[in-house]
């Protein structure tokens, strides 16, 4: 991993247009609210390279499957923190936390200068990782563009999720991504799985290349961080169960068994 270099913070607002797409309770009607969120994009300024992307993208049979059933997601119903982090992980607990101390002690100074100019510990984002990819090892399979329109159309999850598509077609306009550029099923990028909105928002440079790449793990380390801060993180504080840096990790995942394990984990790491 290249040394961490001086953060310049790249915060662009998400586009968060009057919601005029209409969810839909069927895969058939697909068609339909794409046409709606092309009106969408195109009022909050997504230009012709992002909308044609749109015309392209297809419906992710993956994403549609995994959200009509919510209790596939790994680790759902696991509430003690060490059974979540093995069946996310398909290990032990103990193996996953000590390749994450493995991954702090190789990118120290990375982790140190992370903390420094944010307050977000290593063990905390080293865990992120971890759980979100393998650190770095499986950053998805399914067309970002085609799992965030899927997600958004889908009325369990319409309209919190509009936004977001728009914003991954907005990054497809922009040239950051296109078409064929994968990721999660719901639309996530890169090593720390940022959805799209969330990286307009808090996607930083870190390594001073003029772009903040969400497939670059310094970057996405550094956004991580950003915006773990920007939701209220406080540096030096303990961050267990019961505390408000703990209540922070809610931005990251809403779920309390992920935030639990998050905190178990990374207690556990010198």
């Amino acid at each position: 991993m290249r040394r961490f270099f001086t953060a310049l913070a790249l915060t662009v607002a998400a586009a968060s247009p009057a919601i005029a797409a209409q969810c839909i309770t069927s895969q058939s009607q697909f068609p339909n609210y794409k046409a709606g969120l092309a009106r969408d994009a195109a009022a909050a300024g997504v230009g012709q390279r992002g909308l044609q992307a749109l015309q392209g993208a297809q419906l992710s049979g993956i994403t549609w499957r995994f959200e009509s059933n919510p209790a596939s997601q790994s680790g759902v119903s696991q509430g003690n923190p060490a059974t979540f982090l093995a069946k996310r992980s398909g290990g032990t607990a103990d193996s996953f936390i000590a390749q994450v101390q493995r991954k702090v002690d190789a990118n120290a100074n990375t982790f140190a200068a992370l903390e420094r100019s944010y307050g977000v510990p290593g063990s905390i984002l080293a865990t992120i990782w971890g759980l979100e990819t393998s650190w770095g090892g499986y950053t998805g399979r399914t067309p970002i563009l085609d799992g965030a329109v899927t997600l958004a159309s889908y009325c369990r999850r319409h309209p919190r999720f509009e936004s977001h598509a728009i914003a991954a077609l907005s990054m497809a306009d922009r040239g950051i991504i296109d078409g064929r550029t994968q990721g999660g099923p719901s639309g996530e990028l890169g090593h720390m799985q940022f959805l799209a909105g969330n990286w307009a928002r808090f996607g930083v440079d870190a390594t001073g290349d003029g772009r903040a790449d969400p497939y670059n793990a310094v970057d996405a380390l550094a956004s991580a961080a950003n915006m773990l801060r920007a939701n209220g993180w406080r540096a030096g504080q303990p961050f267990g169960e019961g505390t408000s840096n703990f209540r922070v990790l809610s931005a990251w995942n809403d779920s309390g068994n992920y935030q639990r394990a998050i905190a178990y984990s990374a207690e556990r790491v010198r």
